[in-house]
């Protein structure tokens, strides 16, 4: 199965590091590292995901929490494919990367 990372999920990513590194020296690398993990975990075991319960929609749409910060990488899962879409803070904007599903 084919795994793919949306440049926004990616910049997602990234906006949070910044703003993790804003407050505390090196914790935004730490993030990124949580983050890979998932990303990694998401490619060897997407079936073992968390259907969004929040996500009404026709998608297959799933989400990984991740470890120590308040985030959930958002998966698409397809028939020959798994995309992350967002990587999403749990409390704020919920949704907001509903446009991304394609």
């Amino acid at each position: 199965m084919n795994f793919r990372v949306l440049p926004e999920a990616q910049g997602d990513a990234i906006e949070a590091a910044i703003w993790y590194d804003d407050r505390q020296a090196s914790l935004g690398t730490e993030f990124l590292a949580v983050v890979h993990q998932a990303f990694q975990l998401i490619q060897s075991d997407s079936g073992s995901l968390s259907k969004l319960e929040t996500y009404q929609g026709p998608h297959d749409v799933r989400r990984l929490l991740l470890k120590r910060f308040p985030y959930a990488v958002i998966v698409l899962v397809r028939p020959e494919e798994v995309v992350v879409v967002a990587v999403a803070h749990t409390r704020r904007r919920p949704l907001y990367w509903l446009d991304r599903l394609g």
